[in-house]
């Protein structure tokens, strides 16, 4: 759902699709080709919130910031499941890992990757490149080249994910028996370890 607040109405563009179970409020302002998964929260109810072009934010996932500040999701940022960004400024094509914490005034560099679970302190800055990890979180190498190629295939996929919840996603009444013929789907993306050993 999209709520206006205060006078202010989110922006989003037409290309990108938040789901019917999500929030979106206030002075956000959504790019192209953006997925926002159900139950999310992304509250600009006091301060504003940027999410650039290809950014995804998942199920259950909250963006949110104190009084007056302005944060920004820059393009192609990934926040996975559960993840937590409370007035923090997200890099280029980084990847925040499931229920992760991040904190206020945090900054995560672009192309870094920050583990499942982390907790990003306040003012913490991480530079480009980082592998971070840890409560509290800490970089524990760079990532690496096929570290980021595999990102980013991930996150294209969150952004074709709009077009194809356009054409399909509808809701219906469920079946009450597994139909004979149920098609298998394709793995058709692998985890980190799979895609190393391939």
């Amino acid at each position: 759902m999209i709520y206006s607040f205060k006078g202010y109405i989110p922006v989003v563009h037409e290309s990108s699709f938040v789901h019917p179970l999500a929030a979106v409020t206030g002075n956000v302002i959504i790019g192209k080709n953006c997925y926002i998964g159900p139950g999310a929260a992304i509250r600009g109810d006091w301060g504003e919130i940027i999410l650039e072009d290809g950014v995804n934010v998942q199920e259950n996932c909250t963006v949110h910031m104190f009084p007056g500040k302005s944060i920004i999701l820059k393009e192609s940022a990934h926040v996975g499941h559960g993840a937590v960004i409370h007035g923090a400024n997200l890099g280029r094509n980084c990847l925040i890992g499931m229920n992760t914490v991040i904190m206020d005034d945090a900054e995560i560099g672009d192309e870094c990757i920050v583990g499942a679970m982390s907790f990003v302190k306040a003012k913490t800055i991480f530079a480009a490149r980082s592998l971070i990890v840890g409560n509290p979180a800490k970089v524990i190498k760079e990532v690496s080249d096929d570290m980021i190629d595999w990102k980013t295939k991930g996150t294209m996929l969150y952004q074709q994910l709009p077009a194809d919840c356009f054409e399909s996603l509808k809701e219906v009444e469920p079946l009450r028996e597994v139909p004979k013929q149920r098609p298998t789907q394709e793995a058709f993306y692998k985890t980190l370890e799979e895609f190393r050993n391939k």
